[in-house]
């Protein structure tokens, strides 16, 4: 396994999935996020130290293990989709139906009950699941072979059907679809793409971009007016697609040089954007990594006809840089604050910190103009999901550098 990389050299579309990611959609997706009393901004945690450590101006990192209690994003995705489902089904716009709405005896008499089916490695399906959950509805959870107990557990509190199938997270997805289409009154919420399934994924990335809206308010409020630089880590690619979506809108004429980051054994993007023709290839198999988050092959069609037009740079990277990026977190220099990042979720870190000290990356590092100019910001996506695993990883080393 090693680091690979490869700049953005693919033929352009007509960019109009762009729009999905206006500020205008953001805007009525963090209102509905906010509508929620479990709701809180999630902290940007400023890591001064480290980024003069590196030789940047400055590095910020959305943490996201503090998100309604659930230590991951995905339940921005989750619940807003289910919202605007819910909303399409009786001929109304999403602002018109707030936590209190939503939740009301009111609506359930109006709207019934419906089963939400989705395939997950463990973060999507329990945010479903919670969303469902608080919204008196029904959820119905697979997760690919090798999944953590624990996460499966997490997902069955929320009130889910939950189990592990012996099948790949793609093959999980494709039987969410079937059983769907066997129990009346459900629907599959996916934050995948492909043709004929495409509202969903679509409010599955608005809401993502909640998290993205967030964090360049935060920026704002700590005196940096835009990011340089956006590393950001992909599995099918939705959360890559909503972050570079949301900041190419939000800054038309200067927008960050966005680099997005996948494990070498579910690399679909990467291999996407090596083949240079626009389309998509496919990861089959196991595909094994720690990064259970981001174990997917075949790449979201919306969000891959985002990343394609404005994406800078692909990088494909073995587990061991998640590893590091891990630790590089936990044990911040002294001053910075500590952030708690699962496998998924600090794979950026590692990947920049590399970037910026392995002297056979200096390729890379002068060709993205990483330098004392460049105000970097990443998104840990996930806190310790599994403890255990966590534990291993930073406090017994498992997935050596060396």
């Amino acid at each position: 396994m090693e680091i690979k990389w490869v700049f953005n050299n693919l033929p352009k579309t007509s960019n109009d999935t762009l729009k999905i990611m206006a500020p205008k959609n953001i805007s009525k997706a963090a209102s509905f996020h906010k509508s929620f009393p479990q709701y809180t901004e999630t902290p940007l945690t400023n890591l001064d130290n480290m980024a003069k450590f590196l030789g940047l101006k400055s590095l910020y990192v959305k943490d996201e293990s503090f998100r309604f209690g659930l230590n991951a994003f995905k339940v921005l995705g989750g619940s807003f989709a289910i919202g605007c489902y819910i909303a399409k089904q009786l001929g109304k716009d999403i602002s018109e139906l707030p936590y209190d709405v939503l939740t009301s005896k009111k609506l359930l008499e109006e709207f019934g009950q419906t089963t939400f089916f989705t395939a997950t490695d463990g973060n999507h399906g329990r945010g479903v699941a919670w969303a469902a959950n608080k919204l008196n509805q029904k959820s119905v959870v697979f997760m690919p072979k090798g999944s953590s107990q624990t996460r499966l557990e997490n997902i069955r509190k929320e009130g889910a059907e939950a189990t592990i199938e012996d099948l790949n997270y793609d093959e999980c997805v494709r039987l969410a679809v079937v059983s769907s289409s066997k129990v009346p009154n459900s629907v599959v919420i996916q934050d995948t793409a492909w043709e004929g399934y495409e509202y969903i994924p679509s409010w599955i990335m608005q809401g993502y971009g909640t998290m993205a809206m967030e964090a360049n308010e935060q920026l704002h409020a700590d005196n940096c007016k835009a990011p340089t630089h956006i590393f950001i880590q992909a599995g099918v690619g939705s959360l890559a697609g909503a972050v570079q979506g949301y900041f190419a809108n939000v800054y038309k004429e200067n927008p960050p040089t966005v680099v997005v980051v996948e494990p070498n054994g579910s690399d679909c993007i990467f291999r996407s954007a090596e083949a240079k023709d626009g389309e998509i290839r496919i990861v089959t198999g196991d595909m094994p990594t720690i990064m259970a988050g981001l174990a997917c092959g075949e790449p979201n069609t919306i969000s891959w006809d985002i990343l394609k037009n404005h994406s800078s740079c692909f990088i494909s990277c073995p587990d061991y840089i998640s590893a590091k990026g891990m630790r590089l977190l936990a044990a911040p220099l002294k001053g910075d604050s500590t952030v708690t990042s699962g496998e998924s979720g600090a794979v950026t870190m590692g990947i920049l910190f590399e970037i910026m000290k392995n002297k056979d990356l200096k390729d890379l590092k002068e060709e993205l103009k990483l330098d004392e100019n460049s105000k970097v910001l990443l998104f840990s996506t996930e806190g310790n999901t599994d403890p255990d695993f966590y534990r291993d990883i930073v406090w017994n080393g498992k997935c050596p550098s060396f």
